[in-house]
């Protein structure tokens, strides 16, 4: 067969294009056609003359792919490969004749190299042509690109692009795409393996395989600096369908910095951040708590802390989330309340025999029947006053110094207020006041000011019996 020259009619030329983007065509063709026939791994390597190579083991090029403007079958198969555009290989050839870079193609088809000549019918206008021969191996599988004036670091560089090449750590894989471990300055984003943005404030690097069309249609001729509106969605697609602990803890120790203003991206997306809530929450012993429940609650988170959990600092917009949902699992999430609930519903009295009480504090105790006696509809529904070493934890976190229990009809009074009159009797009249009215308590300042009111009234009127 003679020579044949291809006229490549190349438009528009992306001048602004390197060697080393050029060379990511060639190698993306390679992985595609690796990834539509399932053959061996393509290689490249540079041989003995210096001379670098990338080499699949796929059906093998022809002169007709030049040709292309979009590739049907790549088209029909968006989540499997990288490429779409039969033109990237053109302007690959432009780029390359632009740097100096010559170019042999061989497969089973035909040896193609590339030269400018004449345009057919207008000797004066010089286009590069594909110069078509026989091919040297007919039984030859797959297509190999041999490149001359390229050097070690244009290579490095071309595979930089190509999370295959990279030393990007796979966290977790969803239907959607992968969670990658970042690395370096900036979070890597691939689709279907090929870098196309960087990130420099995302915590996690994402690989994205399956595409919407929104992000098809951004991914245009150059595969490269793709806006983040075309890929946001589907990274917090990635991101709700993790359910490994492993992405979740590293979501929640990034809400513990938001105070700071030291997050990441991905933790300001709030059901993102909720998500990962629910997974902790589903796989350790955890309690979600803000920055405010963190300062005015270390009574209580101390006690959670005791008891093995780990305590977890979420935004408040976050915590106000929580009570509404369950984790993965199906159980309540544990915030500051739902802990508290869970310890008052464990919980198990230490009581106190009146006998093991000093003399003072028996004294004190005795004073409660001539109280009881004064208050007779009230004191009707009391059936007995227990003491106990511990109570349960109150509304602001703190022990409990005295409860009414209408199911047993019994008041039971923190031991500590055994050490005064005032207190003891007063928190005794408190309680009577919860059974005769089966009214809740309130917030702390009027349980302290009904306290101190009736303690000193109970003590004169128990001295004056």
């Amino acid at each position: 067969m003679d020579k044949r020259f291809f006229d490549l009619n190349i438009q528009r030329v992306l001048e602004h294009w390197t060697v080393s983007e050029a060379l990511r065509e060639i190698i993306a063709n390679a992985l595609d056609e690796q990834a539509l026939t399932s053959t061996a791994e393509p290689e490249i390597f540079e041989d003995d003359q210096g001379r670098w190579h990338v080499r699949d083991y796929g059906r093998g090029l022809r002169y007709e792919h030049f040709t292309q403007n979009e590739d049907s079958e790549k088209l029909a198969k968006p989540n499997l490969v990288i490429g779409k555009f039969g033109v990237g290989l053109k302007d690959a050839m432009a780029t390359f004749d632009r740097h100096g870079v010559t170019v042999e193609i061989r497969s089973c088809h035909s040896q193609i190299t590339f030269e400018s000549v004449a345009k057919h019918g207008f000797e004066d206008v010089l286009t590069l042509h594909a110069v078509v021969d026989d091919p040297t191996d007919a039984e030859m599988s797959g297509t190999e690109f041999a490149f001359s004036g390229l050097s070690r670091q244009d290579v490095d560089t071309a595979k930089g692009f190509f999370l295959k090449y990279s030393d990007d750590v796979e966290l977790e894989q969803t239907r959607y795409g992968s969670v990658l471990q970042r690395e370096g300055t900036s979070a890597r984003i691939y689709v279907n393996g090929l870098r196309v943005a960087e990130e420099p404030n995302f915590l996690f690097a994402y690989n994205i395989t399956s595409l919407t069309k929104a992000l098809r249609s951004a991914l245009n001729r150059e595969r490269s600096n793709v806006g983040r509106q075309a890929y946001s969605d589907r990274v917090k697609s990635i991101l709700l369908a993790c359910s490994s602990p492993g992405v979740a803890d590293v979501l929640a120790a990034d809400l513990g910095r938001f105070a700071a203003g030291h997050n990441h991206d991905e933790t300001t997306w709030l059901d993102v951040a909720v998500h990962a809530c629910r997974v902790l929450n589903a796989s350790e012993k955890v309690v979600f708590v803000t920055t405010d429940q963190l300062h005015f609650s270390a009574g209580l988170l101390a006690r959670a802390r005791g008891d093995g959990y780990r305590v977890v600092v979420v935004t408040d917009t976050v915590a106000q989330k929580l009570p509404k949902l369950e984790d993965t699992e199906g159980s309540p999430l544990r915030d500051l309340s739902e802990y508290r609930e869970e310890w008052n519903r464990s919980f198990e009295y230490d009581f106190v025999a009146i006998e093991n009480l000093t003399d003072g504090e028996r004294a004190v105790f005795a004073l409660a029947t001539p109280i009881l006696e004064l208050l007779r509809a009230e004191a009707k529904r009391v059936r007995e006053v227990l003491v106990s070493r511990t109570m349960r934890i109150g509304a602001l976190d703190n022990e409990a110094v005295g409860v009414w229990e209408p199911e047993t009809r019994r008041i039971i009074i923190k031991r500590d207020q055994l050490e005064r009159a005032e207190r003891f009797l007063g928190t005794l009249l408190h309680e009577v006041a919860h059974a005769f009215s089966g009214a809740p308590d309130v917030d702390e300042e009027f349980e302290r000011a009904l306290t101190l009111l009736l303690g000193k009234t109970a003590v004169q009127a128990a001295r004056d019996s």
